[in-house]
């Protein structure tokens, strides 16, 4: 603890104490110690995309993607992301929360059921995490997040091309609900979860507001079910180390 001499002569004579110095610098650093843990991160997704000939009015309406940015410059979205990841005792909680700002925000579809209307904003993903000291440990997630099935993702750095497939564009895509996940070793890990929907609106219930197809509607103990599998090859196999073979399903309203 340091002290500038004019706290220290002002404390002689008994103007100030000393005690509520050394209080606030202790709030002080226990709050540094709380954010010491917590990241923040981002980017910033831009694109230009030309299309030969004429007749993008007719282009195939893929997710992210289609008529509306073909023959120009396009700013597709920001992401930001405040996240306290997961600590390495036995006991661990957690956050993460990943928001969007821009077109693409209004694609992702993931408004919540009382702010349906679109305006550039959007919530990607924001969960609690917590791990439990259950064998090899279980990693909980509680929350908005994303689907746990598909090769490609939602974050336009993370593919290998910038266009996305039609899989992607008719798949599932963000749950709210609660998702478990366990390693059972270096080669075999699983998932599964339990949500209010297939759907990607937040706070969505089976009884609606967006119906099937066929308009009917479910009982509001209706829940969607997911569950993965995951195999990654060991060292042992040469040069198939480090492959991973990877099957899951997501049944549901």
């Amino acid at each position: 603890m340091k002290y500038n001499k004019w706290t220290i002569g002002m404390a002689a004579i008994g103007i100030v104490s000393l005690a509520p110095v050394v209080r606030a610098e202790e709030k002080v650093n226990s709050d540094i110690t709380a954010l010491s843990s917590t990241t923040l991160s981002g980017y910033v997704d831009s694109s230009a995309q030309w299309n030969f000939g004429t007749g993008n009015a007719h282009m195939p309406d893929y997710k992210f993607g289609g008529s509306s940015k073909a023959d120009g410059f396009n700013f597709n979205v920001v992401q930001l992301r405040i996240e306290k990841p997961l600590s390495e005792e036995a006991w661990a909680a957690g956050y993460r929360v990943d928001l969007w700002a821009g077109p693409d925000a209004n694609v992702l579809g993931t408004p919540s059921v009382f702010s349906s209307s679109a305006n550039d904003i959007a919530v990607r993903q924001a969960y609690v995490a917590l791990k439990i000291p259950f064998e090899n440990g279980i990693d909980l997630k509680f929350g908005v997040f994303d689907s746990i099935i598909g090769y490609e993702s939602v974050e336009s750095p993370n593919n290998p091309n910038y266009t996305r497939s039609y899989g992607h564009t008719i798949e599932p895509q963000t749950h709210t609900g609660l998702m478990a996940n366990y390693r059972f070793n270096d080669v075999v890990r699983i998932s599964a979860g339990i949500a209010n929907t297939m759907g990607p609106a937040i706070n969505e219930r089976a009884q609606g507001p967006n119906l099937s197809p066929g308009g009917e509607t479910k009982a509001e103990s209706f829940k969607t079910y997911m569950g993965s599998i995951e195999i990654t090859a060991p060292e042992s196999l040469g040069f198939l180390s480090g492959s991973t073979l990877y099957a899951g399903e997501v049944n549901g309203f």
